[in-house]
């Protein structure tokens, strides 16, 4: 059996072709690497700080550990030396191009000479569940076409591809919520579980009020409209009469029109990898809120009436992310015709 706990760096050729290895790149960082791993995380190249220590991802600016910690991809905060200890958590690591640079503007086309046979040996040979290149141009370098961010259609063997944004301090101009939004994809996906159907309401009172639960997770706060999870048997519209009475104690209430669609993958819900959602848009006049069961439990800490002029002065993140544009669209146009996709 392979030890995951053995530096690849001074495994010979003969010794990763009995333990089911690709050759090692001549690269100043070392690649991580097992068979049957969820995730390899394929980086653009090595630099001069990385390079340094030996380590992927190593300048202490780069947010690449931090956001594995922060979307339960792996199970605690590791850092750049603890690189090998990951192969335990399914996780393995690798670069595009093996030269060191100052930065991933200096590598010329002939540094990604070969990183597609590479990267096919590693899937053929080691069938990680995943590639998930870390920035646009690590995928460019090694197919010369530019991608979208996400999953690709295009397959590596049954090894599938993902797009993330870079997170190098170089691309400071993409801020943290976006960065983790996609690794938050990535992590949901790669459980290879379903996505929990689940409903919500757009509560909205004759004050043109919103009213809107906090859902507390570690790290993070969100504020959303209340709903949850079709039970089996329900239907989408009884599953939302139940969760409004027993979140808001709202009752005999005319449920309106489905508004909006959403998919959010996500890998912190036992069971499943992420939740679509379906809003409706329910009118009502002014009511307290009256909980009828504990809220705690669906790690809900709050549940309150918010003006329009709250929604877009708060600094606080919403679901969806574009919560007040939307609730403003709305108001100005009405519902629309057919359900919009208002993604994450």
């Amino acid at each position: 059996m392979f030890d995951v706990g053995r530096s690849l760096s001074g495994v010979s050729g003969r010794a990763r072709r009995r333990a089911g290895l690709p050759p090692a790149a001549d690269s100043a960082i070392p690649d991580v690497l097992a068979p049957a791993l969820r995730i390899v995380f394929c980086g653009i190249n090595p630099g001069f700080v990385s390079a340094e220590a030996g380590a992927h991802f190593a300048n202490p600016r780069n947010d690449f550990w931090r956001l594995l910690a922060s979307t339960f991809l792996t199970s605690r905060l590791y850092e750049p030396h603890e690189q090998f200890e990951v192969l335990t958590e399914g996780i393995g690591l690798t670069n595009a191009a093996a030269r060191t640079t100052a930065g991933s503007g200096d590598l010329r086309r002939a540094d990604f000479a070969g990183a597609t046979e590479r990267l096919e040996m590693i899937a053929h040979e080691l069938r990680p569940g995943w590639i998930a290149f870390v920035g646009k141009e690590a995928y460019r370098g090694t197919f010369n076409e530019r991608p979208e961010l996400g999953a690709q259609e295009r397959r590596l063997g049954e090894t599938r591809l993902f797009v993330l944004p870079s997170t190098s301090p170089a691309n400071a101009a993409v801020p943290w919520a976006e960065r983790e939004r996609w690794f938050d994809e990535l992590a949901g996906r790669a459980t290879g579980k379903p996505l929990r159907q689940a409903v919500r309401a757009l509560v909205i009172d004759s004050a043109e009020r919103l009213l809107l639960t906090r859902y507390d997770f570690p790290g993070r706060s969100v504020w959303a409209p209340p709903g949850g999870g079709i039970e089996r048997g329900e239907t989408p519209e009884q599953a939302l009469a139940r969760e409004l009475a027993e979140e808001a104690g709202l009752v005999r209430v005319e449920l309106g029109p489905c508004i909006w669609t959403r998919e959010h993958w996500f890998a912190d819900m036992d069971g499943w990898g992420g939740q679509a959602e379906r809003i409706h848009l329910v009118r009502v006049e002014p009511f307290e809120p009256a909980p009828q069961v504990d809220l705690a439990t669906e790690h809900v800490s709050e549940i309150r009436w918010w003006t329009r002029d709250e929604l877009d002065r708060a600094d606080v993140s919403y679901s969806p992310r574009a919560l007040p544009e939307l609730v403003r669209e709305l108001l100005r146009l009405g519902p629309p015709t057919e359900p919009v996709d208002v993604g994450v």
